[in-house]
């Protein structure tokens, strides 16, 4: 009986090498809320990451993707539907509205200019410290799809790729770090 004990214990090691050698010190998240408070904490978290040395690759998706739409920015040959899409969803981060108390705008202001008054980065600035710091942004070409959302229309980040969930999934299997905000 020992010996059966001790050829399973063995086993085990071996997957759990396994294991090891497979998860790089990498988070990958999935970014699906539009809400500005989840959309700072996302990327808190992951500058904070960044900092520290870790790899970082985001998958914004769904009602995240607003956040990366740039104002200035207009894109042409949409669909009624993709049209729609833009006038009812925020255009970029500045626009973004608080998941609670947001209080017909007066909420978001107050977290922006409490925020400010604090020298806690903008929502912006800290998109433009996490491109500095090599976090990378996968963006759901799917979800771009639905909502008629165009690669023109988007900010200028220099770790931004359009791609679909298998690139996710690929880049979530190796990390040891998994989050969903």
């Amino acid at each position: 009986m020992n010996e059966e004990f001790e050829k399973q214990l063995a086993e085990l090691q071996k997957k759990v090498g396994k294991l090891e050698k497979g998860t790089k010190d990498q988070l990958t998240m999935v970014v699906f809320s539009g809400d500005l408070d989840k959309q700072i904490a996302a990327l808190i978290i992951s500058t904070g990451a960044a900092a520290y040395d870790m790899k970082v690759k985001l998958f914004f998706t769904f009602w995240a993707t607003a956040a990366l739409r740039d104002p200035k920015k207009k894109a042409k040959g949409k669909n009624f539907l993709g049209k729609m899409f833009g006038i009812m969803l925020p255009k970029g981060a500045r626009k973004l509205k608080l998941s609670k108390m947001h209080m017909m705008g007066m909420g978001s202001a107050m977290i922006r200019g409490l925020m400010k008054k604090k020298n806690v980065a903008s929502l912006p600035e800290m998109f433009k410290t996490a491109g500095e710091l090599g976090v990378e942004i996968n963006v759901c070409e799917m979800s771009m799809d639905l909502m008629g959302f165009k690669r023109e229309e988007l900010i200028d980040y220099p770790n931004m790729n359009i791609c679909g969930v298998a690139t996710f999934l690929a880049d979530a299997a190796e990390s040891k770090v998994q989050l969903f905000i």
